[in-house]
């Protein structure tokens, strides 16, 4: 369900409405039942939420499994609570059993506020580092996802600062091979990466920075000597443009912005937040809690909709 007080339970009932009967059928909501019908009332969707493994009946509404996580406190709408911090935390806790139950394989996740998250005493950087904790994950990498530009970040949620210090070859590595295994467990056989570089122009030969020909180029070096079709360091101000006119099928970003603003630009609507490194599959929408416009009943649920969509894909191994 993601912040109760934001769009997360708007969005999921709009893509619940706009499914087949049989993706109905396949998918299972993680939240409060009450939060869920009154979320339907408002976007109207004529849904039903029963407990998961209850046999149900309505003559208009359609039934959805449901895993009761009940709300803790009152949360006020459209604002930041410890309330609907904790209710986020304890969703993903028990989407997280779930997979590991062997219930469900794919988890999707609504968008969750960090400082509500934080407020109630839980202290993650977002969705991705929650996930690599409750599943004793070393580490982890954000995938943004799209038809027309993918990109996968060596650091995300921390200061520019510190990205720059974990721009190491150990480091992007690791981000390749894990961008490798996802592209090849989708189909692709031979994945073609690219690496932006860090500093202007990649550092211009040392004038501007001596990370990339530090840190990126032996990393690069290294990965082509394993067999890697990876490209790198190419200047940041040349690597997407070149990525989404189809050279590359994934760009490895060193940080956060460098990697999210050119996918958001391009398809905002319809990236897909994907999480790899972890023991369990896992997409999100590419935007936040929208408290401004929540429980109004106009959020957009296209995002939602492709984080599903990519869901169902890795669920199948792939196939479209």
């Amino acid at each position: 369900m993601g912040d109760p007080a934001g769009i997360g339970p708007e969005i999921i009932c709009r893509a619940l409405k706009a499914m087949s009967s049989a993706e109905r059928a396949s998918a299972i909501v993680v939240g409060d039942p009450a939060i869920y019908r009154r979320a339907a009332a408002s976007v109207d969707a004529e849904l039903m939420f029963v407990p998961l493994d209850q046999p149900s009946s309505g003559d208009h509404c359609v039934a959805i499994s449901v895993v009761d996580v009940p709300v803790g406190a009152d949360i006020p709408d459209g604002q930041i609570s410890a309330g609907a911090g904790d209710m986020a935390f304890r969703c993903v806790q028990a989407a997280v059993n779930l997979v590991q139950s062997g219930r469900a394989q794919v988890i999707v996740t609504a968008p969750l506020n960090k400082a509500a998250l934080h407020e109630a005493g839980h202290h993650y950087d977002g969705h991705t580092g929650m996930l690599a904790a409750l599943t004793g994950a070393l580490s982890s990498f954000m995938l943004l996802a799209s038809e027309t530009l993918s990109t996968l970040h060596v650091s995300t949620h921390v200061s520019l600062r510190e990205a720059i210090d974990r721009v190491t070859p150990e480091r992007i590595v690791a981000t390749v091979e894990a961008g490798n295994a996802h592209l090849v467990a989708l189909g692709l056989s031979a994945p073609r990466i690219a690496v932006a570089g860090l500093n202007p122009h990649c550092g211009e030969g040392g004038i501007f920075g001596d990370e990339d020909s530090r840190c990126i180029a032996p990393a690069v070096d290294q990965l082509r000597q394993r067999g890697f079709d990876v490209s790198g360091p190419i200047s940041a101000d040349t690597v997407f443009y070149r990525a989404s006119k189809g050279e590359f099928d994934l760009v490895v970003a060193q940080y956060h912005d460098q990697g999210h603003i050119p996918v958001k630009l391009i398809a905002f609507d319809t990236t897909v937040n994907v999480s790899l490194g972890l023991p369990l599959q896992r997409t999100s929408v590419d935007h936040g809690t929208a408290f401004d416009i929540a429980w109004q009943g106009k959020a957009d649920a296209t995002n939602m909709g492709s984080a599903i969509a990519y869901a169902r894909r890795l669920a199948s191994g792939g196939h479209s």
